[in-house]
């Protein structure tokens, strides 16, 4: 069971840290991608790291702000998001991929986490 967290408001230059937590072991052995979804949009990929956590991936559009990682005795992933912009604004998904690879598809990822929200303000 994949719990995401640490969503909230920022102003735009801001910076939050999403955390995910793996209860069950669910993905100890997977890829691991942060999605996000915002208002009459699509779910879209953000970030991924395979399961040794030595590869990752970002979108362009937050490529160079956003850092994906994971703490294996933790058992979490984390998304660390710097200079925030209202643009980022969405509720921010982590999921477990269906492999130990990355995939930037939705039908690749087996288990989502319940979504955590993420407002940039102007």
């Amino acid at each position: 069971q994949l719990q995401a967290s640490g969503g909230g408001s920022v102003q735009a230059g801001g910076s939050l840290r999403l955390s995910c937590t793996d209860s069950r072991s669910t993905f100890s052995n997977n890829g691991v991608g942060w999605f996000r979804q915002a208002p009459g949009k699509e779910r879209e990929f953000v970030a991924g790291i395979n399961w040794r956590g030595g590869r990752t991936q970002y979108s362009d559009s937050v490529k160079d702000r956003f850092t994906i990682s994971r703490d294996y005795p933790k058992g979490s992933v984390y998304l660390q998001m710097n200079a925030l912009s209202p643009e980022d604004t969405a509720v921010y998904y982590c999921a477990a991929a269906r492999g130990s690879a990355i995939t930037t598809t939705t039908e690749g990822y087996a288990y989502w986490g319940q979504g955590t929200q993420v407002t940039v303000s102007s």
